[in-house]
């Protein structure tokens, strides 16, 4: 635990702790240690592991990792939706098949999301194991689910372990790793906003967790080519970009360096619009362009790169109509309205979301 930003003259003391992940493993092949691991974080209690993922990859990368767990007694659990209805599902047959100390998020944001708030409510130790760098929720201890009383992040815990193996990053689908870029280049328009709530409201504002989560955004975008290629040493640049905002969140104690109007507007399509199609990262990356935008940043720059790495750009790439994009604009400021961001400055109608969804290239 770490108290920080000690009380200066004339301000207010304001106190937090900063939740971290404990280790963090990154390198080729390192599934095979995972044992060694584990047996560091459990001790002696139980040898009881209760593993959490998708049902692709239960078929597919699960025989992989259970090949490295011979010695301990664990349980698949496959998540199928990222809602709060198949976290409470899970949870039940977790603990009514026995009482593990360890529960493993393997896979992508709905498995490890839904590990990651499991572990929280029960009180168990949290392992984060991302098949692929399609979102920034690998190291945070934030995690969102749909159909909780609220469309945004809630807190939760941050793992004991992040292991990533880049034999498996490195075969991740192009799709998965757009949507990580997306996730990653967020951090522009986040952290802007962030500061604007600051000087507008006196919100609090880190200057060291905000710096890490720009830099982790600058350093994607100047690999965006090797990503782009599929290049070993840029995705790991990725993959360590996401972790690295995560634990930028962790300093911060919010979500504010890694989410700003740019996730409103991506909540919004997760209220308001029925997508079954989209992935989080791919939305968010709709949302940074526009509110890149309206920052008066270097949007079209970030549209490129978005471009170059085959995300998408457009409503049309969305598979949404541009009646949705422009749903996601309106009630964006109302997902979550004691949160202060660009749109905060702006008659949000239907108009104005017209013009700047056209003005952007997004419809």
């Amino acid at each position: 635990m770490f108290l920080i930003n000690w009380p200066r003259r004339g301000l207010n003391m304001s106190l937090h702790v900063m939740d971290l992940p404990k280790r963090v493993v990154v390198g080729n092949g390192t599934l095979k240690y995972l044992s060694n691991y584990i047996g560091d974080l459990s001790g002696e209690e139980s040898n009881q592991i209760a593993i959490i993922t998708g049902p692709t990859l239960s078929r597919t990368l699960v025989p992989n990792l259970i090949s490295n767990l011979e010695e301990f007694q664990y349980k698949i659990y496959i998540a199928n939706k990222p809602t709060w209805e198949e976290l409470k599902r899970i949870e039940f047959n977790i603990f009514h098949d026995g009482d593990p100390k360890i529960i493993i998020g393997f896979g992508g944001g709905k498995s490890i999301d839904i590990a990651k708030l499991i572990s929280f409510r029960n009180g168990k130790i949290f392992i984060s194991i991302p098949t692929s760098p399609s979102h920034d929720g690998i190291a945070s201890l934030f995690a969102s689910l749909k159909g909780y009383k609220k469309a945004y992040s809630m807190k939760a815990v941050p793992p004991s372990l992040v292991l990533v193996d880049m034999d498996i990053i490195a075969k991740s689908p192009k799709r998965l790793i757009a949507s990580g870029v997306g996730d990653s280049l967020a951090k522009f328009t986040a952290v802007k906003d962030w500061r604007l709530a600051h000087e507008m409201t006196g919100e609090y504002y880190g200057e060291y967790a905000s710096n890490l989560a720009l830099m982790s955004a600058k350093l994607v975008l100047q690999k965006i080519s090797g990503i782009s290629e599929g290049d070993p040493d840029s995705l790991r640049t990725l993959i360590e970009a996401l972790i690295s905002t995560g634990v930028a969140a962790g300093i911060a104690g919010s979500s504010r360096p890694c989410s700003g109007s740019e996730h409103l507007f991506s909540h919004a399509l997760d209220l308001y619009v029925n997508d079954e199609y989209s992935f989080h990262g791919e939305k968010v990356g709709i949302g940074t362009i526009m509110m890149a935008y309206l920052h008066e940043l270097d949007w079209e720059g970030i549209r490129e790169a978005i471009r170059i790495v085959g995300g998408p750009v457009t409503y049309k790439d969305l598979r949404m109509s541009k009646e949705d994009i422009l749903k996601g604009i309106i009630y964006a400021k109302k997902v979550r309205p004691e949160r202060y961001t660009i749109l905060n400055k702006f008659n949000i109608n239907k108009e104005f979301a017209e013009s700047l969804a056209k003005n952007t290239g997004v419809i």
